[in-house]
């Protein structure tokens, strides 16, 4: 359900060409980009909302949105937890998640500079969640036009085509393979252009960069970076960036997670009046539009009050795991810092063989492997973009369960290693989704498994795992500080 969406006068700077139709090829848009040889000039454009400058502490109307937290509120409004409490007596103390719909009065103080209270996309069109997991990339792109229609090009350790190219970095990022068919949309003309300059094809999405290069890689990169800046909006992080003339832009307190993701990648990739226009009701969610419809219809992906079932440390026996990495990315190199290390005992350092099993953390379903990649489907429905699931990396390929096991909490899955990604040393990498959204490892939902609390340091890896009053220090390089106590059930 779309909570609150302006209504602009638009002004048309769109190319039309074949007659659209869900089931023939569809009105395809140019995005406003500078063709090779032509100057695009910007029409006059009406002017977006501003707010008013509230008075200090002065209550505002506040519609709960899809995972917003008290903590992420609290941030953007500028004001406290404590303050938001005292307006809202009903929410209840130990609330996680708000529900998507609720009414709220949040206490606001005033920031210059706020940006367009104008939503693009909602939340759940962002992630790798429900509402993709009836998309089939595959499909869609071979009844359609354009270059996208017969690409391919090398890509992880193959030739792969447009689709599987989305699909791959669609899942390992946990982004809605339809965002990303948009954006190459927007940026690339994907479906309304037939042919693919191979110059063009270097910085498709516009990200200059002399080694993302390519759409498979450009979409990595933009992948990376559009995760970045959700996760950061959604924990409160994310309170202003610069556009390419140095101007600032504050995110309307209002705004979602998604649409400050995409405000924040066109700020990198277009310059200020052309980041204008993307952002407003005539740019990126136009192309989206075209292409998949409204997306304000697609269901909310995060309920109120989210609890995390409940989990063991992932592995059993014998005792001597080191906890190796705080909280630090899920995948790729940036937010959400939603994963974290744990590697056998062991009496050398770096990457060595182990014996040792890690361990499934709750009962679920092997749905997907990979290079030292395993994922355990909570809710045993068979798709790791619903429900609870948990993204295990470095398990080695030797003895690994395979895809299609039901397994019991604390059954082995496969021995640390340094397969998959990039790893200095033995050890297993964890993280959580649900719905497709990463879930912060030490955010309002704590990635707590057999008691122990993970808490972030100031830098990616660091931090400690608290239960009781016993605490243990992340250490990449295992000593007695990063052992935990044997007091596994």
């Amino acid at each position: 359900m779309k909570l609150t969406r302006l209504i602009y006068p638009i002004v048309i700077l769109i190319i039309l060409l074949s007659a659209c139709s869900p089931v023939s090829q569809p009105t395809m848009i140019i995005p406003f980009a500078e063709e090779q040889g032509e100057d695009l000039s910007i029409p006059e454009m009406t002017p977006f909302p501003t707010r008013p400058a509230y008075e200090p502490g002065e209550l505002v109307e506040y519609v709960a949105q899809s995972g917003d937290t008290l903590q992420a509120l609290a941030q953007r409004f500028n004001t406290t937890v404590e303050e938001i409490r005292v307006a809202n007596d009903f929410i209840p103390q130990d609330a996680t998640t708000m529900p998507p719909g609720m009414p709220m009065q949040i206490p606001i103080y005033y920031r210059a500079l706020w940006g367009t209270p104008y939503q693009i996309v909602p939340d759940a069109a962002f992630v790798n969640g429900p509402d993709a997991a009836t998309f089939d990339s595959s499909t869609f792109i071979a009844d359609h036009q354009g270059w996208i229609l017969n690409y391919s090009a090398w890509a992880f350790g193959g030739t792969r085509t447009a689709a599987e190219i989305v699909n791959y970095v669609g899942m390992q990022y946990s982004i809605s393979p339809k965002l990303l068919l948009a954006l190459l949309e927007y940026q690339g003309r994907a479906f309304s252009k037939p042919e693919l300059d191979p110059v063009d094809e270097y910085n498709i999405l516009g990200l200059k960069s002399s080694y993302w290069k390519g759409v498979y890689l450009q979409l990595s990169y933009a992948a990376n970076i559009l995760n970045d800046a959700y996760y950061r909006y959604r924990e409160g992080n994310l309170l202003e960036f610069e556009l390419a003339d140095g101007s600032l832009v504050r995110p309307d307190p209002w705004q979602n997670a998604a649409t400050v993701s995409l405000q924040y990648f066109f700020s990198l990739v277009l310059d200020e009046n052309l980041f204008h226009y993307a952002i407003g009701p005539d740019g990126f969610v136009q192309a989206y539009e075209v292409l998949f419809g409204d997306p304000w219809q697609i269901e909310p992906h995060i309920p109120g009050s989210l609890t995390q079932p409940e989990m063991q440390l992932p592995f059993t026996t014998p005792s001597g795991w080191a906890f190796t990495g705080g909280p630090h990315t899920g995948w790729g190199s940036l937010e959400p810092w939603a994963a974290l290390d744990f590697a056998p005992p062991s009496s050398i350092t770096g990457c060595y063989p182990t014996s040792l099993f890690t361990t499934a953390v709750a009962d679920g379903l092997i749905v997907r492997d990979g290079e030292g990649l395993l994922i355990l489907d909570l809710d045993e429905d068979g798709d790791e973009r619903t429900g609870w699931a948990l993204l295990y990396l470095h398990v080695a390929e030797e003895n690994r369960v395979p895809v299609g096991t039901s397994v019991q909490k604390g059954d082995p899955l496969g021995h640390p290693s340094c397969e998959g990604g990039r790893s200095t040393g033995t050890h297993v990498h964890i993280a959580r989704k649900y719905n497709g959204e990463w879930m912060v490892a030490d955010g309002i939902i704590p990635f707590v498994m057999s008691g122990w609390r993970p808490v972030r340091g100031s830098v990616p890896y660091s931090g400690w795992l608290v239960k009781d009053d016993l605490m243990v220090v992340a250490n990449t390089n295992p000593d007695n500080r990063s052992t935990i106590p044997d007091d596994l059930p």
